[in-house]
């Protein structure tokens, strides 16, 4: 397979088709509150970090993914151009190189996964193979290949293109007529697993598949990988899109009013419930990370110049919006970790948050 087959769908195709705009909605029985509490407020014992954009060798950085609050995978090239490096960045801004390519490969890595002490990607280079890679972190064993027998693999920049369960490295590939393969190889490295589903799935929380990826409604079913049950999703309004994980369903609607709406609920439709309204949008694929959060962006009287929004984040637990950052730009999750960027053009800072620790 070609890099060109090798297919990673934007966020729009993947959840919202298009990112309508919604607003919080005003305060009252049955609607969450609309008065922003600072994470630090809602949050003292969370854990925060920092990342500069460029490292002590005057390389630019960028992270990929995040260990904890100051430790985290990214990217950089070598201070004379010619490589591209994936590095392991300390928190006292310690760096550990893992891999390099040509940079005259045109060389990507990208889609992380984590567990424990194991990191695994996937990288390619320009008309080549990708493959999947694997290293340990925090002073583990070297990068070694793990397959390039990905098949056309689907990525969706979802915490879930990548899983990591029972020993195992999943992903999901498209397969022939129409159908999807469920694709894994061991963490000890061995011969591709194949399992074919009928239809088109991605990877969500470990054992579960979901359906829906091509279409305008999104989901309609949950299937456990497993056992081969399945879990039917509720029914959402007809001018609707509906994302879901196992616990929680996103829901994006049009009223008959005209306007717009985010609300959460169950698959099977209980504890349905509007979080935000006209003025929002969401901003990373996953639907409630951590069974906990749902994370979204407030467009602001300067968003449209500068690109920013105000980022908040709904917490299910206490039903409070509460404020991330006020002009975030590049908002990004994996693993229970949520960064963004602040700054402009002429320049950034990362600053990370660990959801784990809330």
């Amino acid at each position: 397979m070609t890099t060109s087959r090798w297919r990673s769908l934007g966020l729009g195709a993947a959840l919202l088709a298009g990112g309508t705009l919604l607003a919080l909605p005003p305060a009252g029985s049955g609607t969450p509150s609309t008065v922003l509490v600072s994470a630090g407020a809602a949050w003292p014992q969370a854990q925060r970090g920092t990342v500069q954009p460029q490292l002590a060798d005057g390389t630019e950085y960028r992270p990929g993914i995040f260990l904890d609050a100051t430790t985290s995978i990214g990217t950089a090239e070598t201070p004379d151009g010619r490589f591209l490096r994936l590095l392991e960045v300390g928190a006292d801004a310690t760096v550990r190189e893992l891999r390099r390519l040509p940079r005259a490969q045109h060389p990507s890595f990208q889609t992380f996964a984590i567990a424990g002490d194991v990191l695994v990607w996937v990288e390619g280079t320009g008309g080549g193979r990708p493959a999947l890679w694997t290293a340990g972190v925090k002073g583990g064993s070297p990068a070694r290949q793990l397959t390039a027998d990905l098949g056309r693999a689907t990525f969706y920049q979802s915490d879930y293109d990548l899983v990591i369960a029972d020993g195992r490295v999943l992903w999901a590939a498209a397969g022939a007529g129409g159908a999807t393969e469920i694709r894994s190889i061991p963490l000890a490295g061995g011969s591709v697993g194949i399992r074919p589903q009928a239809g088109t799935w991605k990877l969500s929380a470990y054992p579960w598949l979901v359906n829906g990826v091509n279409d305008a409604a999104g989901a309609t079913l949950l299937r456990d990988l497993t056992t081969g049950r399945e879990v039917k999703v509720a029914r959402a309004d007809k001018r609707a899109t509906t994302a879901c994980g196992p616990v929680w369903c996103r829901i994006a609607a049009l009223a008959e009013d005209g306007t717009n709406r985010i609300e959460l609920m169950h698959p099977d439709g209980t504890g349905r419930e509007r979080i935000a309204g006209d003025a929002a949008t969401t901003v990373i694929t996953d639907v409630a990370p951590l069974d906990r959060f749902d994370v979204l962006a407030l467009a602001g009287p300067n968003s449209e110049l500068t690109g920013n929004n105000q980022l908040v984040v709904f917490e299910l637990a206490t039903r409070q919006t509460i404020e991330i950052s006020p002009d975030a730009g590049s908002v990004s999750y994996r693993a229970g970790v949520l960064w963004w960027t602040t700054g402009n053009l002429d320049g950034i800072v990362w600053h990370s948050l660990d959801l784990r620790t809330i």
